[in-house]
């Protein structure tokens, strides 16, 4: 039994050939353990770091070859709603959604004010207030996408998140999408007939574009008065009258006629567009005098050009309540009077607390100003 026991081992004279076989094995072991450990390493930076780091530190370890189909980065294309998103989000950066919800507003209270009798509200009614809204929507977002496109450098300044001053959308990119909002909106102007909205549409056309466009005798943004004279035409006055017929004469077949409302919505809106248009250049006055920009802003500082606007805001409040005070009826009277001195009262409290030398600040002042005019649509329903 023992001579089996001991027959069953190496002799006594290659026990140390045995050892060293055995420790080399055991160090190619460890060696091969702490290269595989080396590559997981580097595998894992594909998650947690750059694919530029891990490349070039997994060339030095890596032998060729290693680097196996199912290894390398993969690029997984964004999921299909992720990418609808993405891409309605960038378009309405491009066209200004809060000017195509003033829009909307304005168009839906000047349509409410034609309403006589329930039955006025019908089907039909509510065709032509959808074509009006739509086809001057789309007419806006012409008006926008023009200025985007010849103000691609001065945006790079006041404004580099924008689509095109971002890169986000070229060039070509802009021209189509300015270029379809075009046609679209006379499209659809044409196709409707009705005079009042091909009137809108082509004097907002006409001046959205001597507004922006940079040929002799154009470009009136560069010109305060007749950059504030485009804004206060289309947004206070077209707005008002122009789709107000539109639902009137057009949509409920009635005389032309222009009711106490809708003479105050527009002396009420037009004033109050000016200072739309005077308050939307404050926090853009670095890029505006650069490319030569002749703003109110660049002229006069940011300061007074604020203060300028709230004044006046304050002052057609002022003008409001006085006419909601001659009310024949009482209810529309308490009501005129109490909102606008509300909204007064909120106006002067927001203003005292802007930080003036903060761009974000203003821009958040004037987006509160924009709800102050969606505001102004819903009382002037209650103006009798």
């Amino acid at each position: 039994m023992a001579s089996i026991l001991v027959g069953s081992f190496p002799a006594v004279a290659s026990s140390g050939s045995y050892v060293t076989k055995a420790s080399r094995y055991k160090t190619e072991k460890i060696q091969n353990k702490y290269h595989i450990v080396r590559r997981q390493k580097h595998y894992r930076g594909i998650e947690v770091g750059s694919c530029h780091q891990w490349a070039k530190s997994f060339a030095v370890d890596a032998a060729p070859g290693d680097l196996f189909e199912s290894d390398k980065p993969q690029h997984f294309p964004k999921p299909f709603w992720g990418s609808v998103k993405y891409y309605l989000y960038t378009f309405s950066r491009f066209t200004k959604p809060y000017v195509s919800i003033g829009t909307a507003i304005s168009i839906t209270s000047m349509a409410l004010l034609t309403v006589e009798k329930l039955s006025d509200i019908s089907l039909t009614y509510f065709i032509g207030l959808f074509q009006a809204i739509v086809a001057a929507t789309l007419m806006c977002s012409y008006v926008i996408g023009l200025n985007n496109l010849t103000d691609v450098e001065i945006d790079k300044i006041n404004k580099p998140n924008r689509p095109l001053a971002s890169g986000e959308y070229s060039f070509e990119t802009g021209v189509i999408l300015t270029a379809a909002c075009l046609i679209l909106s006379f499209g659809i102007g044409w196709i409707v007939g009705s005079p009042p909205l091909l009137w809108a549409l082509s004097i907002h056309f006409l001046l959205g574009t001597a507004y922006s466009i940079d040929l002799p005798l154009l470009r009136w943004k560069r010109i305060a008065a007749l950059a504030a004279m485009c804004i206060v035409v289309v947004q206070g006055i077209i707005f008002q009258v122009a789709y107000f017929l539109h639902m009137q004469t057009y949509v409920l077949k009635r005389p032309t006629m222009l009711p106490r409302s809708v003479i105050f919505a527009t002396a009420f809106m037009s004033f109050f567009c000016l200072v739309l248009a005077l308050f939307k250049d404050i926090p853009d006055t670095e890029g505006d005098e650069k490319f030569g920009i002749q703003s109110l802003s660049v002229h006069l500082g940011q300061k007074r050009v604020f203060w300028i606007c709230v004044s006046l805001l304050e002052m057609i409040y002022g003008v409001a309540i006085l006419v909601g005070a001659t009310s024949s009826r009482l209810w529309s009277k308490m009501i005129m009077v109490l909102a606008h001195a509300l909204l007064a009262s909120i106006l002067w409290y927001h203003a005292k607390s802007v930080d003036l030398k903060s761009n974000s600040a203003i821009e958040s002042f004037y987006m509160f100003i924009w709800k102050l005019f969606y505001a102004e649509y819903i009382i002037i329903l209650l103006l009798r």
